[in-house]
Order: structure tokens, then C-alpha cells, then sequence
């Protein structure tokens, strides 16, 4: 792959952003106009939701998307979920996907999404990471790597051992070349602060109810926060309230209140502005 000058800049400026100065607040988008909206509120970089694409294609969650379309839909750094398949081969085919696609970051979570194993074993996801920065090496592409465990989003065993199960995984997951280590579930302040100063490499939380505010995280020592599905969820749920209204007292107030205008929508998507 020919690696445009401006993609390594712009891959070598995310990583920079994980720098632990300050926290990352990485807002995931799910289609083009919300990329946009993100971008114009002035935020350094974009996710995916990899929930969100997937509800706006009429999937469910949890890789019933297909690779391909969830590769034509990444703006800047992809949710690529569990690399959409259980071999280390198919890590590196959706890596190198993604890459096909411009993304210059990935998350990859150590769910199967199997009722029966909800992880994959430890040394498994340490080959599917060094799999995925081996295919992007190859393509010439310094793509930051976020490894996500889903210990505590998943309750995976006792509480009493799950601190030291992250601990293990995510320090395994950095020494197979990830960059930043995502531990999705966790709220209390405390338990942040001890991730913060156990990990090896920055730490990425998920936003959610009960998870202390971006000044909060910041002074806990938290590299990067994201979104999630949350701001497509969120959206669907004023979707719900305008059709309820519409059904109910056949007033408008959820549809025209706060929204943006016709011609600022326009304006924002058109490809002439410069």
C-alpha cells in the first residue's frame, strides 16, 4: 500500500494524542452526518461505533455486520469488535480492510461473543494483536491499536479476581504491540485510579451512567474516553419520543426542538465548502 504523507501524519498525531497529558475524548460516530458533527464541535479525532453502524444497516450488534460494510462505513479509527471471525487470519484480513478504508486506529476486544467461553484465552488474543500490528506494519501504516478486555462489561468471574484478570490481559495485550488498553465497565473511582497506575500503557473508559465526569478523569491519570453507542442510542431515543408524540398528542415539540436547521444540515454535508 502507498501511504499517502498526510495518513502517516494524521496516524503519528493520534497516537501523540494518547500522550496521558490529557484525557482523549473520542466521540464515535456512526454514519457520515454525525462524523461531521463531531468534527465541526471541534474534536481532534472520530471514532466508529461498531453498535451504531451496525443499527443504522439494520443488524444487531455483536459482528451480524459484515466485514466489508463495516469497513465502508469507518471515518478515522474503526471498532473493528473482535476482528469478525475466531482465526488469527481473520484479524488480519478485517486489519487490512480497515486500512483499505483509511482508518488509522482500530479497537479490538477479547469477547467471542460465545455464550459458552465469553473470552478468548489470553495467549489466542496475544497472537490476534500481533497479528494486527504485523499487517500494519506491512501496509506501512503506524495504526494505533486499542485493545479492549471485556472482563468487567462482561462480569467474566468473581469480582474478587477481576482486577488482576485485566491487570494480566491488558499488560499481555500491550506487549503484542497494542497502544492503548480499553477496559470497558468500569465507574468506580477508585478502581480507575488502580487501573490507571497498574496498566502499562494508557487507559481508555467508556463513557456511560455513573462514570465520573472528563475533569474527574483527568486528574485520575485516563488517557482517552469514548462514547460508544451512546450518542446513536441517544438519538434513537428522541427518534422514539417524535414518533410517540406524533401517535399520541399530534404535536411536533420532539421533532423541532434543538434540531438543526434544513439548510445548516446541507450546508454541513455539502462538498463544496471549503
Amino acid at each position: 500500500m502507498d501511504l499517502p504523507p498526510s495518513r502517516k501524519a494524521k496516524a503519528d498525531l493520534f497516537r501523540q494524542l494518547h500522550d496521558r497529558k490529557r484525557v482523549l475524548v473520542l466521540p464515535n460516530a456512526w454514519d457520515v452526518a454525525s462524523a461531521r458533527i463531531f468534527e465541526e464541535a471541534g474534536f481532534p479525532a472520530i471514532g466508529t461505533t461498531s453498535a451504531g453502524i451496525a443499527y443504522s444497516l439494520g443488524y444487531s450488534d455483536r459482528e451480524r455486520i459484515s466485514r466489508a460494510e463495516m469497513a465502508a462505513a469507518v471515518p478515522v479509527t474503526a471498532d473493528v469488535e473482535a476482528g469478525y471471525g475466531g482465526r488469527t487470519s481473520d484479524v488480519v484480513e478485517t486489519i487490512e480492510y480497515m486500512l483499505e478504508a483509511g482508518a488509522i486506529g482500530v479497537n479490538l476486544e477479547d469477547a467471542t461473543h460465545n455464550r459458552k467461553k465469553a473470552l478468548f484465552e489470553i495467549d489466542v488474543q496475544v497472537d490476534r494483536i500481533h497479528a494486527a500490528r504485523s499487517a500494519a506494519k506491512k501496509a506501512g501504516v503506524p495504526l494505533v491499536i486499542n485493545a479492549r478486555t471485556d472482563i468487567f462489561l462482561l462480569s467474566v468471574g468473581s469480582e474478587v479476581e477481576r482486577l488482576d484478570a485485566v491487570i494480566e490481559r491488558a499488560s499481555a495485550y500491550h506487549q503484542a504491540g497494542a497502544d492503548c488498553l480499553f477496559v470497558p465497565g468500569v465507574e468506580d473511582r477508585s478502581l480507575i485510579k488502580v487501573l490507571v497506575h497498574s496498566l502499562p500503557g494508557p487507559l481508555n473508559i467508556l463513557a456511560g451512567p455513573g462514570t465520573p465526569s472528563v475533569a474527574v478523569l483527568q486528574k485520575l491519570g485516563v488517557s482517552r474516553l469514548s462514547v460508544g453507542s451512546g450518542p446513536m442510542r441517544a438519538a434513537m431515543g428522541l427518534t422514539r419520543r417524535i414518533a410517540q408524540e406524533l401517535r399520541t398528542t399530534g404535536t411536533y415539540d420532539a421533532l423541532t426542538e434543538g434540531a438543526i436547521s434544513y439548510t445548516e444540515m446541507n450546508q454541513l454535508l455539502s462538498r463544496d465548502t471549503e
